[in-house]
């Protein structure tokens, strides 16, 4: 496998895995990169993008009177919104980003990586307690606030991806592995994953 990307739920530590995969294999990590390098590409304020992934609900006003206020159209003149146009400049930093060996957490990066056949989509998960108890002691958020984050995190998360690829989030039809973290803890999580890609 060339390529690994990582969908995961909030809490479920899927980000220091993929840190964990990327060092293991000895390849390039993306994460925050594609925020920053998906402004560049843009035009947009970094501020934008990263606003922009922390909405749980919009209305479409909203989108329009931002998208608009940066002047992106689409090829028939039309009008981007806001998460269109985030989505549309991180798609072309992932296409860049894969052209060479890497691991690529969120952002639909399977969906828009599907075709290829040496990709290795990975969903990571975790239960509830586990999950929280990372959030308060990894994540240093409020314990009385942290499965309401939690919650409004995956529908942020869930919403954006079956906005952009037409499909259910988490489900199992849409990856190679599916992970329970919370059980396989984060060290060995990560060594699943290497070993699968090192054998296929």
């Amino acid at each position: 496998m060339k390529i690994i990307t990582i969908g995961r739920e909030y809490g479920s530590g899927g980000r220091t895995i993929g840190k964990l995969v990327a060092q293991k294999l000895g390849v390039p990590y993306y994460d925050r990169e594609l925020v920053d390098e998906a402004a560049k590409h843009s035009g947009l304020a970094v501020e934008a993008i990263e606003e922009n992934d922390q909405i749980v609900t919009r209305s479409f006003l909203y989108d329009l009177a931002i998208g608009t206020s940066y002047g992106y159209v689409n090829q028939t003149g039309a009008s981007l919104d806001l998460n269109t146009q985030v989505f549309l400049a991180q798609r072309d930093v992932i296409l860049k980003f894969a052209e060479t060996p890497c691991v690529i957490v969120g952002r639909c990066a399977d969906y828009i990586l599907r075709d290829r056949s040496d990709v290795l989509r990975v969903f990571i998960y975790a239960d509830k307690k586990s999950r929280v108890k990372r959030i308060v002691e990894e994540y240093g958020e409020d314990p009385s606030k942290a499965e309401k984050l939690m919650t409004q995190s995956d529908k942020r998360r869930a919403r954006h991806y079956e906005e952009f690829t037409d499909s259910i989030w988490g489900a199992r039809r849409n990856y190679d592995m599916l992970l329970n973290s919370g059980a396989l803890g984060i060290e060995k999580t990560a060594d699943v994953i290497c070993a699968f890609a090192k054998d296929n």
